[in-house]
């Protein structure tokens, strides 16, 4: 086995002792940073690989810190002026996971970079902390690179704003299979309503 297969059994055992010793090192360190920052090397290795990550010019790696919890509704002294059906103020959940929102965020902040994936690295009572995996589309060793060059086409462009990154197909309801037939035909809102249009061909 490679020095990546280890590494990746580790992590699996995120409850042995090592790994709970070294997440509350780690979470006190991330805690003391701002809460986007560029880290010099990915946290996980393996995974920062297994999800597209080399070590080369034109990619880098950004940590993102992420308040946990649900949203509360940011409505005055919780007047939603509505009916009781959308009257909830504190029990509501964001529809889409904190990765998701830290891909945003990242992408954010470095508006010319393109967000390829992210990754869980630790949590504490307060926060999540994801890295992201960033590339530069214009940098040549990018350009030059066929496994690269789908990123630099101007459809990418803000890939996680959009949903497109893995984090953000998952609150999509895409997928293949019995369980992803409300989403057949691109998205939800297309699936509904292609079921409810009527088409009397012609020919029929």
């Amino acid at each position: 086995m490679g020095s990546h297969k280890y590494m990746s059994e580790l992590w699996k055992k995120k409850q042995c002792d090592v790994m709970r010793f070294l997440r509350r090192i780690r979470t006190w360190h991330f805690r003391q940073l701002s809460a986007v920052h560029r880290a010099s090397r990915p946290t996980r290795p393996d995974k920062a690989k297994a999800l597209g990550y080399r070590a080369k010019q034109g990619i880098c790696i950004y940590r993102v810190r992420l308040r946990r919890g649900g949203r509360k509704r940011p409505v005055p002294k919780g007047a939603t002026y509505g009916k009781p059906t959308n009257q909830g103020v504190n029990q509501l959940k964001f529809q889409r996971s904190l990765q998701s929102v830290a891909e945003e965020r990242a992408g954010r902040r470095c508006g010319a970079l393109r967000v390829l994936n992210s990754y869980w690295i630790a949590e504490d009572s307060t926060y999540k902390y994801f890295e992201v995996i960033m590339v530069d589309p214009f940098h040549k060793a990018i350009r030059r690179t066929p496994d690269m060059q789908w990123i630099c086409r101007a459809v990418m462009k803000h890939r996680e704003m959009r949903g497109l990154t893995s984090a953000g197909k998952k609150s999509r309801g895409l997928g293949k299979g019995h369980r992803y037939s409300m989403t057949i035909g691109g998205s939800r809102k297309a699936a509904w309503r292609r079921r409810q249009a009527i088409r009397l061909r012609r020919y029929r």
